[in-house]
C-alpha cells in the first residue's frame, strides 16, 4: 500500500499533465499513487490519460466527469474516495513538483496538521523553455540563475518561493509566521479532511472553494496549518487567469456567518 496520494486536479492541459508527470517520475521519495481529478477534458484526452497510465512507473488513476462548467471540488472529492492511501497530498495540473516536492509533505505529516507550500510563477517564455526531458534531468533546480534572471529582467514572479532549504534553521526562519492554505499545494490525513466533509460542492467557479474554505472549516476542528514554504517547492506553469466571481464569496460570508465546519454538500450527502 502506497503511503500517500497526490490528488492531481485536471482540466484539458494534457501538454502541462506531460510535464508534471515528469516531475512526478524524478521524486526522492517515491512511495505514492497518483490520482488525476479530471474535471470532464474531453474523452480524446481521457483515451491518452489511459495510455499514459499503462505505461507509468507509479500507481496512475484516472477519475472523470462530464463537462458541466468548473466542477474542481466535486471531482476532488470523487478522488478523495478512491485514494489508497490515508494521507493526501494536492496539485494542481498547472504545477511542476520539485524533486523532493512529495517526500517534504509526507515526512512533515502529522494527524491535525495541515501542510501548505509555495509556487514560483514562471513566466510564459521559461514555460515554452520546459519539456518532459529537461524536468526530468532537473532543469528547473539546476538552472535557478535563469529563474532568478527572468524574475528580476522577466514575467516570472515570486521566484524567491523557489529556493529550496535543506538547514533546519532556515526552515524555521522562513516559516516563522502563518501562511494561508495554497490549493495547488497542500496536504493533509484524509480522516482530518473526512471530518468536514471534504470540499464543498457548490463552489463553481475558481479560487476560495478549494483553499479559503477548507482552511476556514478545518480550523473550526482545531486543525493546524503549518506553512512549507521553501520546502514543499511547485513550479507554476504560465496561463491566463480565469475570473473570480463574486458568488464564491458570497457563499463563504455565508459559511463564516454560520461556522459550519462540515458541509452537507461535500464527499457524503446528507
Amino acid at each position: 500500500m502506497n503511503k500517500a496520494t497526490v490528488i492531481l486536479s485536471f482540466y484539458k492541459r494534457i501538454d502541462y499533465l506531460k510535464l508534471l508527470l515528469a516531475g512526478f517520475e524524478r521524486q526522492s521519495f517515491n512511495e505514492f499513487e497518483i490520482i488525476i481529478a479530471d474535471d470532464g477534458s474531453p474523452l480524446d484526452i481521457s483515451k491518452q490519460i489511459e495510455s499514459i497510465s499503462s505505461q507509468s512507473s507509479f500507481t496512475l488513476k484516472h477519475v472523470w466527469h462530464e463537462d458541466l462548467g468548473f466542477r474542481k471540488n466535486k471531482i476532488l472529492n470523487s478522488a478523495v474516495r478512491i485514494a489508497d492511501s490515508e494521507y493526501l497530498i494536492f496539485i494542481d495540473g498547472d504545477c511542476v513538483p520539485h524533486k523532493a516536492f512529495v517526500g517534504e509533505h509526507y515526512n512533515n505529516s502529522s494527524p491535525g496538521v495541515c501542510l501548505t507550500g509555495r509556487r514560483v510563477n514562471l513566466s510564459e517564455k521559461l514555460t515554452r523553455s520546459l519539456s518532459e526531458d529537461n524536468i526530468r534531468k532537473g532543469y528547473l533546480e539546476h538552472t535557478f540563475n535563469n529563474l532568478v534572471c527572468d524574475g528580476v529582467f522577466g514575467r516570472s514572479y515570486d521566484v524567491e518561493k523557489g529556493f529550496y532549504l535543506k538547514a533546519n534553521l532556515l526552515r524555521r526562519f522562513t516559516n516563522n509566521k502563518k501562511r494561508g492554505l495554497l490549493g495547488c499545494n497542500f496536504s493533509l490525513y484524509k480522516k482530518d479532511l473526512l471530518a468536514i466533509n471534504g470540499f464543498d460542492e457548490r463552489y463553481t467557479a475558481p479560487s476560495i472553494g478549494e483553499d479559503s474554505d477548507i482552511q476556514y472549516r478545518l480550523e473550526l476542528t482545531n486543525v493546524k496549518i503549518k506553512s512549507l514554504n521553501n520546502i514543499a517547492v511547485q513550479y507554476h506553469l504560465y496561463h491566463k487567469l480565469q475570473e473570480r466571481p463574486l458568488k464564491n464569496i458570497e457563499l463563504f460570508e455565508k459559511i463564516k456567518s454560520r461556522k459550519e465546519y462540515f458541509t452537507p454538500f461535500g464527499i457524503h450527502k446528507t
